[in-house]
């Protein structure tokens, strides 16, 4: 049985992970972290999720929380998630990390961290945007330089950082495979008399509204035609479920920082 602890325990994420850990016949939820001033400490997370109560309480103590776990699953901010990354390594725990929003220089840290410990991190977890992935390596190898390239996202109204994760990663993808600094070519809003599209950039647009869980559309737009790649998740639970597949995955790897692409065997 491998030992899980959730870091954003009482969140929509958290609860969900917690959901998911409770259905997978080999896991077990040993510890739930959140924030100091959450109203959520102390709180059964059983009770909280509506499984029954399972005397694992949410607690604001990295200690605690990490004690009985081989495994982290952290879905929270890159502030907080950098410092779990750090602690759950020296303690040697493997984590799952699904955080977004982090900046480059952060990434490069969890990098370097990754060299003494387990890391998976990826924006997103879902077993079906990985597949996209993957897709969007093919399609922009092969017709990518004949074709412009657009990104689209929704997500809900509360998502705090945009473009989303998987958004960007879409981007690194596809740009990638036809060999392009995304840093260079990355067109993130078009306002006014903007003159023609240069044939090199990668649009990525943002869409904010009610409780979109995430949608996620590439388009490869050329003469005469257009492909478009599209994934939309109507819940949260694919991406716990893929989270929790993830930590199971990472339990018996060797130290290094890997992916999504890892963990469903898609990397060629």
């Amino acid at each position: 049985m491998i030992k899980i602890a959730v870091s954003g325990a009482a969140g929509r994420m958290g609860k969900a992970i917690i959901t998911s850990i409770d259905q997978n016949p080999a896991t077990e939820l040993t510890g739930a972290l959140e924030r100091a001033d959450s109203p959520f400490i102390g709180k059964d997370t059983g009770e909280l999720t509506g499984l029954g109560k399972n005397g694992v309480r949410i607690t604001d103590s990295l200690e605690k929380a990490l004690k009985k776990a081989d495994v982290v699953i952290d879905f929270s901010t890159p502030e907080a998630s950098m410092q779990l990354i750090e602690t759950a390594l020296a303690s040697k725990k493997a984590i799952v990390v699904g955080t977004t929003g982090f900046s480059h220089h952060q990434r490069e840290e969890i990098k370097e961290m990754a060299l003494k410990g387990r890391v998976v991190m990826a924006p997103n977890m879902s077993i079906g945007v990985n597949l996209l992935l993957k897709l969007v390596h093919e399609a922009a190898r092969v017709i990518g330089n004949e074709y412009d390239m657009e990104i689209i996202e929704a997500h809900h109204r509360l998502k705090k950082d945009a473009p989303s994760g998987t958004a960007i990663r879409i981007a690194e993808v596809a740009a990638a495979a036809v060999e392009r600094d995304l840093e260079k070519v990355a067109v993130y809003e078009r306002k006014g008399i903007i003159g023609e599209r240069r044939p090199e950039e990668i649009g990525i647009q943002t869409i904010r509204a009610g409780d979109i869980v995430g949608d996620h559309t590439i388009i490869f737009a050329g003469p005469g035609e257009r492909i478009e790649l599209t994934h939309k998740a109507s819940s949260r639970d694919t991406f716990a479920a893929g989270s929790v597949k993830a930590a199971v995955w990472l339990f018996d790897k060797p130290d290094g920082l890997y992916d999504m692409q890892d963990v469903l065997g898609l990397k060629s």
